[in-house]
C-alpha cells in the first residue's frame, strides 16, 4: 500500500458553528483513533485531505500532529457534504505493528470476459471488499481474473485470493457477473410471444379425406 503525509493540528472539541467556520476557511475536523491512547480531535487541510480521499486505491497516511514524531496510520472513514460534496469530516486509525486491522481494499478487475465479447453486460457489484491482515501487508487493491466469464457467470468473494490475509463477507457474495442485455432478454420475449400466439395447425390425415 503506497504511502502519503498529512499534517494535522489537535483542536479543542467546539461547537457546530466553529467546526463550520473553520470548513468555509478550508479546515476539515477529524478524529485520531488508537489503541494506545485517547481519541485525539484534529484538523488538516482539504487540500492535504484530497489526495487520500479522491483515490480507488487506499493508502498508509504518514501523520504529523504539531510537529510532533509521525506515526501510522490509515483513513477509516471520510463524510461530505450531501450537496456541494466536500469533505465536512474524517477519521484517521492508527496502526501498531503486529496487530491486524480490518481495511477496505480495492477490487480491481483482470483480462476481458467472453461474455462481453458474445454481447453481454459487465457489472461489478462490489468495487472494495473488507480485509483484515496486518499493516505491512495491506495491499494497494486485489486483481480478479474475470475472462473465463460467460453470460449468466459471475465471481464471488471466494473466488478472491490473497493469501497474507482473510476477507471478511460471506463466501458466496457476489463481486462481479456478466448480464445479458436489455435488449436481448427483450427480443427473447418477443419471440417466445411470437411463437405462443402462432395457430394451431391441425392435420386431419386420409381417413377424413372427402368429408
Amino acid at each position: 500500500m503506497a504511502e502519503l503525509s498529512l499534517k494535522a493540528k489537535s483542536r479543542e472539541v467546539t461547537t457546530k458553528g466553529a467546526r463550520n467556520k473553520m470548513r468555509k476557511s478550508g479546515v476539515v475536523p477529524g478524529v485520531f483513533y488508537s489503541t494506545e491512547s485517547e481519541p485525539v480531535s484534529i484538523s488538516a487541510t482539504e487540500l492535504g485531505l484530497k489526495p487520500f480521499v479522491y483515490t480507488s486505491e487506499g493508502h498508509i497516511v504518514d501523520l504529523t500532529i504539531d510537529d510532533k514524531e509521525p506515526q501510522k496510520a490509515i483513513l477509516k472513514d471520510v463524510q461530505f457534504h450531501p450537496i456541494t460534496d466536500r469533505i465536512i469530516h474524517f477519521d484517521l486509525l492508527g496502526l501498531t505493528a503486529g496487530h491486524k486491522i480490518t481495511v477496505q481494499v480495492p477490487v480491481v478487475l483482470t483480462g476481458s470476459a467472453i461474455g462481453v465479447k458474445e454481447g453481454g453486460v459487465l457489472v461489478q457489484q462490489l468495487h472494495k471488499v473488507d480485509l483484515e491482515c496486518l499493516p505491512k501487508d495491506i495491499p494497494d487493491h486485489i486483481e480478479l481474473d474475470i475472462e473465463d466469464l460467460s453470460i449468466g457467470m459471475a465471481k464471488h468473494i471466494k473466488d478472491l485470493e490473497f493469501a497474507k490475509g482473510k476477507f471478511i463477507a460471506n463466501d458466496d457474495v457476489m463481486v462481479v457477473s456478466v448480464e445479458k442485455t436489455k435488449g436481448a432478454s427483450e427480443d427473447e420475449a418477443a419471440a417466445a410471444e411470437e411463437e405462443s400466439a402462432e395457430p394451431e395447425v391441425i392435420n386431419k390425415g386420409k381417413s377424413e379425406e372427402g368429408e
